[in-house]
């Protein structure tokens, strides 16, 4: 099946988020809901993509090697339940690793680590981004949740093992 433009960058998205949601697509394509990143993946890349054991959507082999970009995760890693050697991800979500505490020091809360983001980066994100961007990382294994009153997060690695390219 030939790809238009469209599907090619989309399906690039795909690889380059994984393992996502339909909200992440949502945000990066401009939908106006998850039923519609849900209706355009069936009807424009079914080959392409699946569902892994918790929902969260995975390009095929067969995709990474359609497009020219970098997997999200290394996908061995993250399936035996470590942390990746490297992370392809949004800016945003850059940042909130760069400021989240770390795997020794007391968890935080989202708007903790929203208010670490604006000092740091002069950039004033809505809170749902952040916590989108948290959700990101604890799905690719390197931020963890620890529940307190609130959940809250922090490293679950050192932050010097992970290396952390920014896409887009």
């Amino acid at each position: 099946m030939a790809l238009t433009d469209e599907e090619r960058s989309r399906l690039a998205d795909v690889v380059r988020l994984q393992p996502t949601k339909n909200g992440e697509l949502q945000d990066a394509w401009g939908l106006d809901s998850g039923s519609e990143v849900h209706q355009y993946l069936q009807n424009h890349l079914k080959e392409y993509y699946y569902r892994d054991d918790d929902s969260l959507i995975r390009s095929t082999a067969e995709a990474n090697d359609l497009v020219d970009v970098e997997p999200g995760i290394e996908a061995d890693a993250v399936a035996k339940g470590g942390a990746p050697e490297t992370i392809r991800v949004p800016e945003l979500v850059a940042q909130v690793f760069e400021v989240v505490a770390g795997p020794d020091e007391r968890s935080q809360s989202v708007v903790s680590v929203l208010n670490a983001v604006r000092e740091a980066y002069d950039v004033d994100p809505e809170v749902d981004e952040v916590r989108r961007a948290l959700r990101t990382l604890e799905r690719k294994n390197v931020v963890e949740v620890v529940y307190r009153t609130v959940p809250t997060f922090k490293l679950a690695v050192e932050r010097d093992e992970i290396t952390v390219e920014v896409s887009e």
